[in-house]
């Protein structure tokens, strides 16, 4: 392969556009369906004129239905404002947690349903049970030893290891969800002063000398510019679909968590076989300070600078004190000492896009200032059987031929989006069958500051970088609050 061959190598699947009918969602049609539903009432109640009468009603849902707000069909961003207003109206939109108030032992200071996981340990692995849906995580902490440092043909090999373990994944039962997540944080020096106190004492340096003084001040200064990359990646496991084995294991609690142990240790190998290293597998002190971290951005130094049986946070503080979705703002949501915006990535690269076309947002800085950017950027993949994901490709392929008789009907001819997103489900199909795995995939991102003209400067420094990596991203209007508890927990929550 010529490395122009291995420069442009990615190729994500176009996500389709043709909607239910007409490119239209189940939200519109139900306004729509509202519409003709107002001219067939009045039509047969009033007469002709019965089209006059009702005008103002089937025209305003007919409008609504095809109008667009914040690149989210009108009727849905109706419907997900109605519920934020009627979530200020019983106060769900504002939690403060009172140390004092009696709480049920094992669960979490977590907001809403999330209050029912349980952190469970099993020889220093955290293990998340989610009692609702029946599912146990398990979090790794990952590294791969300068990536983008790397030559092209050896990212090219990397990227089709771990492509090879993703795909492997599709084919097991019992696998509910895969996340990968990649933090970006102020963090400490704290490894750099102690490493000069040593050689300090070592050498017998003279504290008080203006070499001394001079580097002291150097590290002051960088403290502030001091930023942490760290990747992880949260493996769910369906309890119900490994039932079978939780049978031969004993059943009950203990079963769970040797299946949890047994799932990390066969993951830990498939990432070795791919050259990717779990620098860790997080306990539930970590997953509590990475938490922590992103409600209460103030006090990351605090917690990565304990050491010893005093590193990370216990888990009765893993959530946030305070959380507030304030009501005339619906595209924020405020916590501790932060404020946070989280999007949906709603557009992928077009083109092939090369190995390492991430980066930008890893190292995403303000436009302004030059600081790095604090944001949590998540892929959530959920395994598709080859049978369903077979099925899925025909059903889009029904609507794909149904629009396009709809257009001929009309004499409108198909547009160039029309024929790739025909493109788009051939390959998918051709993929499967030739053996690749194939998920339902979200990213959502994360984007914290701790007031408002730095959250609006970091905004503006991540769209510049997703527009350099080929990517556009949705603000989750309405949805803040539970957007940021799938980036900010690392317990392979999803979000619908």
């Amino acid at each position: 392969m010529t490395l122009d061959d291995y420069a442009r190598p990615v190729r994500l699947p176009r996500r389709s556009r043709q909607g239910i009918v007409m490119g239209m969602d189940g939200w519109q049609l139900a306004f729509v369906t509202v519409a003709a539903a107002c001219v067939l009432l009045f039509v047969n109640r009033f007469g002709p004129l019965g089209l006059l009468y009702g005008a103002p009603i089937y025209l305003a849902f007919g409008a609504v239905a095809v109008t667009t707000i914040h690149g989210v069909s009108a009727p849905r961003m109706i419907g997900l404002w109605t519920m934020k207003q009627l979530r200020h109206a019983t106060r769900a939109t504002e939690q403060t947690y009172r140390p004092e108030k009696p709480h049920l032992a094992g669960t979490l200071n977590l907001p809403g349903v999330r209050a029912s996981v349980q952190l469970w340990e099993i020889d220093g692995l955290a293990a998340a049970y989610n009692p609702r849906d029946r599912s146990v995580s398990v979090t790794a902490e990952l590294e791969v030893q300068g990536f983008l440092m790397n030559d092209l043909p050896e990212r090219f090999e990397l990227a089709q290891q771990w492509e090879r373990v993703l795909a492997s994944f599709t084919q097991r039962p019992g696998i509910k969800r895969v996340s990968l997540q990649e933090r970006t944080l102020p963090t400490t020096i704290r490894a750099a002063r102690d490493h000069y106190e040593s050689v300090q004492q070592h050498r017998n340096l003279d504290s008080q000398s203006p070499v001394a003084k001079n580097y002291a001040e150097v590290m002051d200064a960088s403290e502030r510019f001091a930023v942490a990359h760290r990747n992880y990646l949260t493996f769910t496991i369906d309890l119900i679909g490994q039932s079978a084995q939780l049978r031969a294991l004993g059943g009950g609690k203990d079963a769970i968590l040797s299946l949890a142990a047994i799932e990390a240790a066969n993951l830990a190998d498939a990432l070795r076989a791919a050259k990717i290293r779990v620098r860790r597998w997080l306990s539930p002190r970590d997953i509590a300070a990475l938490a922590r971290i992103a409600f209460d951005p103030d006090f990351a130094a605090t917690v990565q600078n304990r050491a010893g049986d005093l590193e990370g946070v216990d888990p009765s503080a893993i959530g946030p004190m305070h959380l507030e979705e304030p009501s005339r703002r619906n595209a924020v949501v405020l916590t501790d000492s932060g404020i946070h915006t989280t999007m949906w990535i709603h557009e992928w690269p077009r083109s092939d896009a090369p190995i390492g076309f991430l980066s930008p947002l890893v190292y995403a800085r303000h436009p302004v200032s030059g600081e790095a950017v604090s944001h949590i950027f998540t892929l959530v993949l959920t395994p598709v059987p080859v049978s369903k994901a077979l099925k899925r490709i025909r059903d889009e392929k029904k609507i794909w031929r149904g629009n396009e008789q709809l257009r001929a009907k009309r004499g409108t001819d198909g547009s160039a989006a029309d024929a790739a997103d025909w493109e788009a489900l051939e390959r998918q199909e051709e993929e499967i069958v030739a053996g690749h795995g194939e998920y339902r995939y979200g990213a959502y991102l994360t984007i914290s500051a701790s007031d408002d003209e730095e959250l609006d400067q970091a905004i503006a420094g991540m769209r510049n970088a997703l527009s350099r990596a080929g990517m556009e991203a949705q603000t989750l209007y309405c949805q803040q609050a539970e957007a940021l508890m799938v980036n900010a927990l690392p317990l392979g929550l999803g979000m619908k």
